[in-house]
Protein backbone atom coordinates (compact mmCIF):
# COMPACT_ATOMS: atom_id res chain seq x y z
CA UNK A 1 0.00 0.00 0.00
CA UNK A 2 1.53 3.78 -0.61
CA UNK A 3 0.31 6.89 0.93
CA UNK A 4 1.01 10.02 -1.80
CA UNK A 5 -0.26 12.97 -2.34
CA UNK A 6 -2.57 12.91 -4.64
CA UNK A 7 -2.30 14.30 -8.54
CA UNK A 8 -4.52 15.89 -11.23
CA UNK A 9 -5.33 12.44 -12.82
CA UNK A 10 -6.28 10.83 -9.49
CA UNK A 11 -9.87 12.73 -9.43
CA UNK A 12 -12.05 10.03 -10.47
CA UNK A 13 -10.68 7.29 -8.16
CA UNK A 14 -10.96 9.70 -5.18
CA UNK A 15 -14.44 10.07 -6.49
CA UNK A 16 -15.14 6.99 -6.93
CA UNK A 17 -14.32 6.26 -3.18
CA UNK A 18 -15.55 9.11 -1.96
CA UNK A 19 -19.00 7.89 -3.45
CA UNK A 20 -18.60 4.37 -3.06
CA UNK A 21 -17.83 4.97 0.78
CA UNK A 22 -20.28 7.50 1.47
CA UNK A 23 -22.62 4.40 -0.08
CA UNK A 24 -21.02 1.32 2.41
CA UNK A 25 -20.59 3.72 5.51
CA UNK A 26 -24.17 5.62 5.38
CA UNK A 27 -26.43 2.69 4.29
CA UNK A 28 -29.54 2.62 6.84
CA UNK A 29 -28.28 5.71 8.43
CA UNK A 30 -28.55 8.56 5.54
CA UNK A 31 -31.24 8.46 3.05
CA UNK A 32 -31.50 5.67 0.44
CA UNK A 33 -32.50 8.45 -1.95
CA UNK A 34 -29.88 10.80 -1.01
CA UNK A 35 -26.94 8.15 -1.44
CA UNK A 36 -28.30 6.88 -5.11
CA UNK A 37 -28.24 10.43 -5.96
CA UNK A 38 -24.92 10.70 -5.48
CA UNK A 39 -22.81 11.63 -8.96
CA UNK A 40 -19.20 10.49 -9.76
CA UNK A 41 -18.83 12.80 -12.40
CA UNK A 42 -19.53 16.15 -9.64
CA UNK A 43 -17.50 14.33 -6.99
CA UNK A 44 -14.74 14.36 -9.66
CA UNK A 45 -14.94 17.84 -10.48
CA UNK A 46 -14.91 18.96 -7.04
CA UNK A 47 -11.77 16.62 -6.32
CA UNK A 48 -10.35 18.40 -9.27
CA UNK A 49 -10.28 21.37 -7.63
CA UNK A 50 -8.93 20.20 -4.35
CA UNK A 51 -5.84 18.74 -5.62
CA UNK A 52 -4.67 21.92 -6.96
CA UNK A 53 -4.12 22.78 -3.24
CA UNK A 54 -1.98 20.39 -2.76
CA UNK A 55 -3.18 18.72 0.20
CA UNK A 56 -4.95 15.89 -0.65
CA UNK A 57 -3.63 12.31 -0.48
CA UNK A 58 -4.54 9.04 -1.20
CA UNK A 59 -4.03 5.34 -0.87
CA UNK A 60 -2.96 3.09 -3.45
CA UNK A 61 -3.16 -0.78 -3.80
CA UNK A 62 -0.74 -2.87 -5.07
CA UNK A 63 -2.80 -2.61 -8.82
CA UNK A 64 -2.25 0.83 -9.04
CA UNK A 65 -6.08 1.50 -7.73
CA UNK A 66 -7.04 4.42 -5.28
CA UNK A 67 -8.37 2.88 -2.26
CA UNK A 68 -8.68 5.91 0.13
CA UNK A 69 -7.88 9.36 0.57
CA UNK A 70 -7.98 12.36 2.95
CA UNK A 71 -7.52 15.87 3.07
CA UNK A 72 -7.09 18.88 5.36
CA UNK A 73 -6.50 22.68 5.43
CA UNK A 74 -7.87 25.25 7.05
CA UNK A 75 -10.40 25.09 9.91
CA UNK A 76 -13.40 26.24 8.29
CA UNK A 77 -16.16 26.99 10.79
CA UNK A 78 -14.60 29.34 12.79
CA UNK A 79 -16.75 27.87 15.79
CA UNK A 80 -13.57 26.39 17.68
CA UNK A 81 -11.78 28.26 19.29
CA UNK A 82 -7.59 26.91 20.00
CA UNK A 83 -8.46 24.77 16.51
CA UNK A 84 -6.90 25.79 13.25
CA UNK A 85 -6.80 23.16 11.33
CA UNK A 86 -9.49 20.77 9.66
CA UNK A 87 -9.71 16.98 8.61
CA UNK A 88 -12.15 17.53 5.99
CA UNK A 89 -12.26 14.33 4.59
CA UNK A 90 -11.25 10.56 5.08
CA UNK A 91 -12.29 7.57 3.45
CA UNK A 92 -11.59 4.17 2.43
CA UNK A 93 -13.54 1.64 0.62
CA UNK A 94 -15.15 -1.04 2.60
CA UNK A 95 -12.93 -3.62 1.71
CA UNK A 96 -9.60 -1.73 2.83
CA UNK A 97 -10.65 -0.48 6.54
CA UNK A 98 -9.18 -2.32 9.31
CA UNK A 99 -5.96 -2.60 7.87
CA UNK A 100 -3.84 0.51 9.67
CA UNK A 101 -4.66 2.58 6.20
CA UNK A 102 -6.97 5.00 7.46
CA UNK A 103 -3.97 5.59 10.15
CA UNK A 104 -1.50 6.46 7.71
CA UNK A 105 -3.75 8.90 5.82
CA UNK A 106 -4.71 10.74 8.88
CA UNK A 107 -0.88 10.89 10.10
CA UNK A 108 -0.11 12.51 5.74
CA UNK A 109 -2.85 15.10 6.54
CA UNK A 110 -1.79 15.26 10.32
CA UNK A 111 1.79 15.73 9.05
CA UNK A 112 0.73 18.61 6.31
CA UNK A 113 -1.11 20.72 8.63
CA UNK A 114 2.44 21.01 10.92
CA UNK A 115 3.99 21.88 8.14
CA UNK A 116 1.61 24.44 7.17
CA UNK A 117 2.05 26.11 10.79
CA UNK A 118 -1.08 24.65 12.21
CA UNK A 119 -1.23 23.48 15.72
CA UNK A 120 -4.43 21.62 15.93
CA UNK A 121 -7.27 20.39 14.18
CA UNK A 122 -11.12 18.95 14.01
CA UNK A 123 -13.33 16.92 12.27
CA UNK A 124 -16.84 16.76 12.01
CA UNK A 125 -18.50 13.33 11.67
CA UNK A 126 -21.91 12.55 11.95
CA UNK A 127 -22.44 10.24 15.13
CA UNK A 128 -23.61 6.99 13.98
CA UNK A 129 -20.67 6.72 11.84
CA UNK A 130 -18.74 3.77 13.05
CA UNK A 131 -15.54 5.73 12.41
CA UNK A 132 -16.14 7.64 15.43
CA UNK A 133 -14.29 4.83 17.43
CA UNK A 134 -11.65 5.47 15.20
CA UNK A 135 -11.19 8.62 15.52
CA UNK A 136 -10.91 8.27 18.86
CA UNK A 137 -8.10 5.15 18.58
CA UNK A 138 -6.22 7.63 16.84
CA UNK A 139 -6.33 10.56 19.26
CA UNK A 140 -9.48 12.67 18.90
CA UNK A 141 -11.02 14.07 21.49
CA UNK A 142 -14.95 14.63 21.36
CA UNK A 143 -14.98 18.67 21.39
CA UNK A 144 -18.58 19.52 20.60
CA UNK A 145 -21.70 18.54 18.65
CA UNK A 146 -23.27 20.21 15.28
CA UNK A 147 -26.79 19.36 13.98
CA UNK A 148 -26.69 18.89 9.92
CA UNK A 149 -28.77 17.95 7.20
CA UNK A 150 -28.41 15.62 4.72
CA UNK A 151 -31.32 14.34 2.36
CA UNK A 152 -33.97 16.45 4.01
CA UNK A 153 -33.07 15.08 7.12
CA UNK A 154 -31.48 16.26 10.53
CA UNK A 155 -28.15 14.68 11.31
CA UNK A 156 -25.73 14.95 14.85
CA UNK A 157 -22.69 15.24 13.98
CA UNK A 158 -19.59 15.10 16.77
CA UNK A 159 -16.66 17.37 16.54
CA UNK A 160 -13.29 15.56 17.63
CA UNK A 161 -10.12 17.90 17.98
CA UNK A 162 -6.44 16.77 18.56
CA UNK A 163 -3.62 19.12 19.12
CA UNK A 164 -0.84 18.67 16.80
CA UNK A 165 2.27 20.41 18.65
Amino acid sequence: MMIRKARSEDAKGIAKVHIDSWRTTYRGIVPDTYLKALIYEEKEEIWKRAILTGSVFVAENEEGQIVGFANGGKERSGQYSGYDGELYAIYLLEAYQGKGIGSSLAKKVFEYLKEKGFNSMIIFALAENPACKFYEAIGGKRIGTEEIEIGGEEFTEVVFGWNLA
